[in-house]
């Protein structure tokens, strides 16, 4: 038994959970790995969180973000136990219907599914700031930067620093004028596989939130970006358009400047993913996100041809090699 598990066999020996049957639950990106405790009398379930300090790992971001969500009528899971300090959780079980499942399974529910994560987000960027540190330019330009630095390098094999920062630097410029607003809570990974369906509940409480430790303030289009432009999955064209209208309308902002600001938001958050999954799949042993750059790329390039992203736009294209099947096959471990 290694070291990690002794640890979570005692910190769940302290909880109502400690003759819990575990069994594995699908992760995410991170270093988090999750178990589905199931009561061998009551058969009531929790998710056991293991999130390793040695690792990078942190559980108090999460902690407190899902506080101050289930304090304003939200969904994310309830904390039942708390081992921080060694990295573990015992969360409330908010089930298994990711809203992509959902989709593939009953696809005549995309549309609500859908209007409901954008309510949800209406209605959260109306709720007061938590303190959080800001998700502004400079940090959103040199994110962007890893298109750069992974994607790029780890198919080309050589790094073009003075490239690199000309991009940060144009693109920050680009980012200062274009993405302005008043800040709200971005969670950053606000897409389907990280949102789950909870029918009986009311309103936009149907929407169970599970990934967002890395919330900081940010503009309100980035997590509508997210929800939208999904790595993972083929969003419609005509629900994108649609939601983005149901955001405006309902939201009451800027019509002009919230289109230009989702627009240059989604090549940042695009240009950030490409070099995410290529930084994964070269340094953390996980390939399978190389399948999905295709996708992050299509959506990369549709929002370059914006006027407001001309001063970078043919730099991206000529500094970038496209995905095809040899280059990606240059990323794969």
């Amino acid at each position: 038994m290694s070291d990690r598990a002794r640890l979570a066999d005692a910190f769940l020996a302290e909880t109502p959970w400690a003759k819990a049957a575990r069994t594995p639950v699908a992760g995410d990106a991170s270093n988090r790995r999750y178990e589905r405790l199931t009561d061998p009398d009551t058969g009531a379930t929790a998710i056991l969180m293991d999130a390793p300090p040695e690792k990078g790992e942190d559980t108090r971001p999460f902690v407190t973000i899902a506080n101050y969500l289930l304090e304003h009528g939200f969904s994310a899971p309830k904390i039942y136990a708390d081992a921080g300090e060694h990295g573990f959780l015992v969360l409330e079980d908010l089930g298994d219907d990711l809203f992509a499942r959902l989709v593939t399974r009953t696809p005549e529910m995309e549309r609500e599914l859908y209007e409901t994560a954008t309510d949800a987000l209406v209605q959260l960027h109306e709720a007061p700031m938590p303190p959080l540190d800001a998700y502004g330019p400079r940090l959103m330009a040199e994110m962007a930067g890893l298109a750069f630095s992974k994607y790029r390098d780890g198919i080309l094999g050589d790094h073009d620093a003075p490239l690199q920062a000309r991009f940060e630097n144009q693109f920050e410029d680009i980012l200062r004028h274009s993405v302005q607003g008043k800040p709200v809570l971005v969670q950053r990974d606000y897409h389907a596989e990280n949102l789950l369906w909870l029918p009986d509940r009311e309103g936009v409480a149907r929407v169970g939130m599970l990934d967002f430790q890395d919330a900081r303030a940010g503009h309100p289009a980035y997590d509508l970006v997210s929800l939208l432009q999904d790595a993972r999955r083929d969003v419609p064209a005509r629900i994108e358009l649609a939601m983005l209208n149901r955001y405006i309308q309902r939201s009451g902002v800027d019509d002009h400047g919230f289109r230009v600001s989702y627009t240059v938001l989604g090549v940042q958050r695009n240009l950030r993913i490409l070099g995410v999954f290529a930084r994964l799949s070269l340094e953390n042993g996980k390939p399978h996100y190389i399948d999905l750059i295709p996708r992050v790329w299509d959506h990369m390039i549709r929002g370059l041809d914006h006027p407001v992203l001309a001063p970078v736009a043919n730099l991206v294209r000529d500094a970038l090699p496209q995905p095809t099947p040899d280059n990606l096959a240059k990323l794969r471990p």
